[in-house]
């Protein structure tokens, strides 16, 4: 099951299964989609229970249950609209990634702005061995590995540590088990307090970049970059700063 609790404006999702390892089911994934929709967010964090998985993917008995191409298209078209959620929501997401990262939760890992890891973090995505392909947010995985490594690690279906060279992009600087909780609340103090019409900009903008040559990337950037300057916030900003620096 998913866990979710909210602090102010901050969501935290728990993936809560530590004797699966965390692994996820159909109603989680449809149950943290619906979390997702949520205008009033500044924030969400993502964690698995216990110290020895973020989440192992999807439970093999879900695969087991599809009985036929539409119960897979079903299935799968959920996950694809768990990551866009968590790609799209105008709210910063952040993944705490201690132990296995395997699968559909790699991919949601892939799918968060950004991450924060353990040095006991393993990475992988195994559906090759399962006898399926890694699909949806797997098509990320090139863009902080490279290409050569990242079909190595799709064809292999091989789990590699953080210090291996095929994830190290992905990892940045690993932390010690015991101090993750000050990194995430940390990169919560240095992301929060953003307006929410820059960050849903942003965003839209990052997921723009992704599917847009460069020319109509850069066009619908000044589309964004007007757009902010209708907002109050955005005002309100600007005047903060400014006093911030003594101005006047």
């Amino acid at each position: 099951m998913a866990r979710a609790e909210r602090t102010d404006d901050v969501l935290h999702v728990t993936f809560d299964r530590p004797e699966k390892r965390n692994a996820l089911r159909r109603a989680d994934v449809d149950e943290i989609t619906g979390l997702l929709d949520d205008p009033g967010l500044r924030a969400v964090v993502f964690r698995g229970a216990g110290d020895r998985a973020f989440s192992a993917g999807v439970d093999i008995g879900e695969f087991l249950a599809l009985d036929g191409p539409d119960a897979a298209r079903s299935f799968i078209t959920a996950l694809r609209d768990l990551l866009a959620a968590v790609r799209t929501v105008p709210a910063v997401t952040i993944c705490v990634i201690d132990g296995h990262c395997l699968g559909g939760a790699f991919e949601l890992a892939l799918a968060a702005d950004l991450r924060v890891v353990s040095t006991r973090a393993r990475f992988g995505l195994p559906e090759v061995r399962l006898g399926i392909p890694s699909v949806i947010d797997a098509a990320l995985l090139q863009q902080f590995v490279g290409l050569g490594h990242a079909k190595e690690m799709i064809l292999t279906g091989d789990v590699y540590p953080v210090d291996a060279p095929q994830v190290a992009a992905l990892c940045g600087r690993p932390i010690a088990p015991e101090g993750l909780e000050a990194a995430v609340a940390d990169l919560l103090g240095r992301v929060g307090g953003h307006t929410r019409t820059v960050v849903a900009a942003q965003k839209r903008l990052f997921e723009t970049w992704q599917s847009t040559p460069l020319a109509e990337g850069a066009a619908r950037s000044i589309d964004e970059f007007a757009g902010v300057f209708a907002a109050d916030d955005t005002r309100a900003a600007l005047a903060a700063y400014r006093s911030s620096l003594g101005a006047g």
